[in-house]
Parts: structure tokens; sequence; C-alpha cells
């Protein structure tokens, strides 16, 4: 940007600041800021406005690496990215109505609007990469938790272990189901794993393929796997799709699990 440009900025910043906290309310009334606290939501727009104007001093580098940890930073907080463009076109609005005050010259006043959008357009570029790369980083680790407590592996008696099963199951999460099955069996010592399907909305071809495999390497280190929960529209889809589960038991209930895994493992419960 053009050093005149600059100064004009600088030497306005207060005025500019001004308006712009005035523009940056009726955004906030717009958008879905009501419940933020006003320190929370005056700070922030401090700060906000402070960036934009320090990245006239700063370096692309340096503006890059800037934007980037503020952007994490209103991630963390819970700002929507709805606010944050309008109120970098607030911004922009403010400082172009500022300059085109002071000018008279038609020439001088495109120039102006030339260097200003290109001035915001990349600070909005640079937040709008940024945000979108931190709240992806966020949903992954979000969906990983989610994944690795959506198939524990839990001992129930010495030598028992269960994995309940509850939703759908896609490729990504059989891998893992997999991976915590047979960690879980050597960890534990299993020698009978109940696989409980019993919240495990659809059976398809897909879904038997994974829980044959997940039994057939259970069988592979050693501990033997029975399938649980099998209801009557289950047993029927698995009939109609002609899918062979004959290579492990299968029951209808988990008690009626527990007393085959009992038997397997040469235990049985005594009243006393």
């Amino acid at each position: 940007m053009q050093p005149d440009i600059i100064e004009i900025i600088l030497q306005n910043k207060a005025d500019l600041k001004a308006r712009w906290l005035k523009e940056i309310e009726a955004v906030r009334k717009e958008t879905y800021m009501k419940n933020v606290t006003e320190h929370v939501f005056d700070s922030t727009n401090q700060e906000f406005v402070e960036l934009i104007l320090d990245t006239l001093h700063w370096s692309q580098v340096e503006a890059t690496e800037r934007i980037g940890q503020y952007s994490e930073r209103l991630v963390r907080a819970g700002m929507q990215l709805e606010y944050i463009t309008q109120g970098l076109q607030a911004f922009r609005r403010v400082i172009l109505e500022m300059l085109t005050e002071r000018e008279s010259d038609s020439k001088r006043i495109v120039s102006l609007f030339y260097e200003i959008e290109t001035w915001i357009d990349g600070i909005i570029n640079k937040v709008i990469h940024n945000y979108s790369g931190s709240w992806q980083n966020t949903f992954e680790l979000q969906k990983l938790s989610l994944l690795e407590l959506s198939a524990p592996l839990i001992p129930i008696f010495e030598n028992i272990s269960i994995m309940p099963l509850i939703g759908t199951i896609d490729t990504a999460r059989a891998k893992l189901i997999m991976e915590n099955l047979l960690n879980g069996v050597i960890k534990h010592r299993a020698e009978v794993v109940l696989i409980d399907i019993t919240g495990v909305p659809v059976v398809d071809t897909m879904v038997a393929h994974h829980i044959i495999q997940a039994a057939e390497a259970v069988r592979l280190v050693g501990s033997r796997c029975i399938l649980v929960g099998i209801r009557p529209e289950i047993a029927q889809t698995i009939v109609n799709l002609g899918i062979d589960l004959s290579q492990f038991p299968t029951k209808s209930t988990l008690r009626k699990g527990v007393e085959t895994a009992f038997e397997l493992t040469n235990k049985r419960l005594v009243d006393l």
C-alpha cells in the first residue's frame, strides 16, 4: 500500500476505531454473537481492529503467522466466521468512507478503492483459510475421540470381554474396531470376546464382512468370538443377504452370550 495512504489511516486511527465499533454492533445483532459477554465482545473487537491496522507494518510472512494465531484463538473462543468476515467488510466500508471524505479527485478515489480492497481482501482470505483449517483440525480430533469411545473393549469377567457397538459402522470405524479389539484381547488376556450389535441399526453385507473379519482376527490371536444382539429383523436380513456367520457362535441376547462364554472358559455362577 502507498505510504501516504498508510499515513492517513494511522493518523485517523481513533476515528476509524470509533466508527468501526459502531458498525460492528449492527453486525453483532445479525449474527450469533448475542450470547457473547460484553467483556469478551469488547476485548475481541479491540484486538481485532488493532490486528487489522498492524498488518500495515508487517511483512507477508509475519501477517500470515499473526492472523493464523488470532484465528485459532477465535475458534477456541467459539467466535463465528460470519462475524469475522462481516466485521472486516464493515471495516472496509468505514475506511473507504473516511478516505473519500478527504478526497475530491475521482482518479485518486479509484486508486484508494483498489488499495483498500486489495488490503482487506487479503486479510479476509487469510482469516478464512486459517479459520477453516483450525475448525477442520478440531473436527478431526473430536471425530477421532468419539470413534475411540464408540468402540471400547470392556473386561467383564476374568478372560471374558465385551465390545458393545452402537451406530453405523463404516470402513474407518471398522478399522478402529479391529485395532481396539486385537489390542484389547492381548491387554486383557481375553479368551472369549462378545461383540454386541444390539445398538447397530442396520447390518448389511459390508457390516457383516467387517464383523467376520474381526472375528477371524480374534481367532488368529488365540481367542474366540461370540456375536450377540441378533434381533429378529437383523437375523432376517442376514438370511436374505446370504451372509454366512457359521464361523462363530451367535446369540440373541447378551445374557445368553455370557452364559456361553462361561461354558467356554469353564466358569459357572453359583448362588450363595
